[in-house]
């Protein structure tokens, strides 16, 4: 059992939680994830730029399929938001969240990203498997949901959420405080749920293709690849959804809600 354990600790690659440095610019290091996260959301602004270029009066099978999702994504909005018109204000945050989270996972498990080698450290790594990476997407969604709280109900009634008189509201100021501590909360929850997925499918990927014959290193990881391409379009669904429903209580007053 221990020769066992030996030989696979030889042929298993390190395994780093941290995001491995790969280059500066000046004081500033870029890691890996960093620099695929630059990728990632490269790519999602040139594939928009170019479907907005070729958006046609008369839909091909691209659009239409395009115009389909976008309509089932509007559809599931409305029964969290309560009205089209909402549903198509808040699209771009949601449909963009989406994809990126997606995306972002997705590129992670390209046959390609892990054998890149530069300076003994992989030169791409999945941007949501760097905690760094997933703290500041959820500090930039919590952001968002309350500044478009403010914007929507204007910033007394949103504040008024949090905050009470608590000589003629003691139980109403306290429960105030709860709700402020959640938005820090959320930022907790979105984060390690994203990363604590995806790192974790990225690890079983390594440890999988380590422990079986190198001929078989190739074959063994593919059920697990699939699994994890569904596993990464379902976290960036689980994240764009409990944003919307974190728009949806924070752009409505305290009485709606």
């Amino acid at each position: 059992m221990e020769e066992a354990v030996e030989q696979v600790g030889k042929v298993m690659p390190e395994i780093s939680i941290k995001a491995e440095t790969i280059f500066h610019i000046g004081n500033f290091a870029v890691s890996n994830s960093l620099f695929l996260g630059v990728i990632a959301m490269i790519l999602v602004v040139l594939v928009a730029l170019l479907i907005r270029t070729q958006i046609k009066t008369v839909p091909g099978r691209i659009q239409g399929f395009i115009e389909l999702a976008l309509d089932e994504l509007l559809t599931l909005m409305d029964s969290v938001l309560g009205t089209r018109e909402r549903s198509l204000t808040y699209l771009p945050l949601i449909a963009t969240v989406f994809l990126f989270v997606t995306l972002s996972n997705w590129l992670g498990l390209l046959p390609l990203i892990g054998p890149l080698i530069v300076g003994h450290v992989p030169l791409l790594r999945a941007p949501t498997s760097d905690l760094n990476f997933t703290i500041g997407l959820a500090i930039i969604a919590v952001l968002s949901v309350n500044l478009l709280g403010v914007a929507a109900i204007g910033l007394g009634k949103h504040m008024g959420k949090f905050f009470y008189n608590p000589f003629r509201h003691p139980i109403m100021a306290f429960v105030g405080i709860l709700e402020l501590i959640s938005e820090f909360v959320k930022i907790i929850s979105f984060s390690f749920r994203l990363f604590g997925n995806i790192f974790a499918g990225e690890v079983l990927l390594v440890i999988i293709a380590a422990i079986v014959p190198y001929w078989a290193s190739f074959v063994a990881p593919l059920p697990f690849l699939f699994l994890e391409v569904f596993v990464g379009m379902i976290q960036g669904f689980i994240f764009a959804m409990l944003t919307l429903v974190f728009v949806g209580m924070s752009t409505v007053a305290h009485a709606e809600h």
